[in-house]
């Protein structure tokens, strides 16, 4: 028989082993507890980066829809401009003729006057001089009519051709024309800035595959001729590129903004 002596030590026993699990489960049931609370402060911090990147994508993608549009809206005037200037060109060859057959018509007025005037009276025999001699006067007063209204028409195709001359067409027809495609490694290469956005530190170029732009390579921000900082391309559109401002390269208080030029720079290749 188990003696009471015996039960309680075994009672004791129990208890301590009960009073060991207990802390070992604690301490277990804390670990869980940091775990599930660094888990928990992880998956927050990823989604706050998530959002962070779909916000940057989302801007980026509007800057870019923005300069596209800006870019179409660009060639359009352009396509427009010249248009009207083959319209004008074909209307200056126009009037480019029709003022040599006025001189012309100027040149043979003017001697048919000289004839007339110079034909002498006496050659007409005496029973018709006097007909003769007035029909011969109305056909100059005739001719001189037309002569004079030939000048008058020489000179309203004179000013017609001064108007065509002066210069008509809008500045931003050379900035906007097509430049021959090449690559971006030539340091002739050159475009604009269409867009800036400074919350995110990226610039939209009008210059993209079709003239060799690259991704990743420097392009040289000037403006006025002056050297103000530079950018990394990021992507490249048919038309346009993406390009990070590089901010160590702006001084003090200097932004890059839209109309700047940039002009191929090197690249990290």
């Amino acid at each position: 028989m188990i003696t009471s002596r015996g039960l309680i030590g075994s009672s004791v026993a129990l208890l301590v082993l009960s009073g060991v699990f207990g802390l070992l489960n604690l301490q277990k049931t804390r670990g869980l507890r940091n775990d599930l609370i660094r888990s928990e402060s992880d998956r927050q911090t990823a989604d706050r980066l998530r959002l962070s990147r779909e916000k940057d994508l989302k801007g980026r993608e509007t800057a870019v829809a923005e300069a596209n549009a800006k870019f179409a809206n660009t060639h359009g005037k352009l396509a427009s401009t010249e248009a009207e200037l083959l319209k004008a060109q074909t209307e200056k060859n126009d009037l480019q003729a029709k003022l040599r057959a006025n001189e012309t018509e100027i040149a043979e007025l003017r001697q048919r006057i000289l004839d007339a005037e110079a034909k002498p009276a006496a050659a007409n025999p005496p029973a018709t001089a006097s007909v003769s001699a007035a029909e011969l006067q109305a056909q100059l007063e005739e001719t001189k009519k037309q002569l004079e209204a030939a000048e008058k028409e020489k000179i309203l195709l004179a000013d017609k051709m001064r108007a065509l001359q002066e210069p008509s067409t809008p500045s931003f027809v050379e900035s906007a024309r097509p430049r021959r495609p090449g690559l971006a490694r030539d340091p002739g290469i050159r475009g604009s800035v269409l867009a800036v956005n400074q919350a995110y530190n990226f610039v939209v170029l009008s210059l993209g595959g079709r003239q060799g732009v690259e991704p990743d390579s420097e392009m040289l921000v000037l403006r006025g001729g002056s050297f103000i900082g530079k950018i990394r391309i990021s992507s490249v559109e048919p038309a346009t590129a993406i390009g990070d401002i590089i901010t160590s390269s702006l001084a003090r208080g200097v932004q890059v903004q839209p109309g700047d030029i940039v002009i191929y720079g090197g690249s990290n290749h």
